[in-house]
């Protein structure tokens, strides 16, 4: 069993550093609901279906598998809610990676950070380019984004 331990931040989009990657992203929700979502991922040359499990501390179950894109495009078109579009900057700070979704479309103007890590008692260091935490409130989920952009946030 796949176990995703993550912890999720806002970032200060003006501090960041010059990225060391950046993939650019279209994801979609099959399912999402508090206890499940089945999401399509598709980059420019990959494509991913990943189902997560409920959130518990940072952590829940994570299952993901490689697609053909053609699927992925396919799939696109079955989501119950428009999709997520995002640059993912990778960005390494002190042997971690960082990853850094710059949104846009319906999500333009929200930077989060996430950093998976091997336990949850893990000390975290914030570059300075972190504003504050948000693991664990929904409204940062991506799952949430698509239902409810940050563009109709009050």
């Amino acid at each position: 069993m796949a176990i995703e331990i993550e912890r999720k931040f806002l970032v200060d989009e003006d501090l960041l550093p010059t990225a060391d990657a950046k993939i650019a992203m279209v994801q979609a929700y099959l399912q999402a609901d508090p206890e499940r979502t089945v999401r399509v991922r598709l980059t420019d040359d990959s494509a991913f279906l990943t189902i997560k499990g409920k959130l518990v501390g940072f952590s829940r179950k994570e299952f993901e598998y490689p697609i053909p894109v053609e699927d992925a495009r396919e799939l696109l078109e079955l989501a119950i809610y428009p999709p997520v579009e995002k640059v993912r900057h990778l960005i390494w700070v002190d042997g971690r990676k960082w990853e850094v979704d710059v949104f846009s479309g319906a999500n333009l103007g929200l930077v989060l950070a996430e950093l998976e890590l091997p336990n949850e008692n893990e000390q975290v260091d914030w570059p300075s380019w972190i504003k504050s935490e948000v693991t664990g409130q929904v409204k940062y989920h991506n799952s949430y984004l698509s239902q409810h952009p940050y563009r109709d946030w009050k």
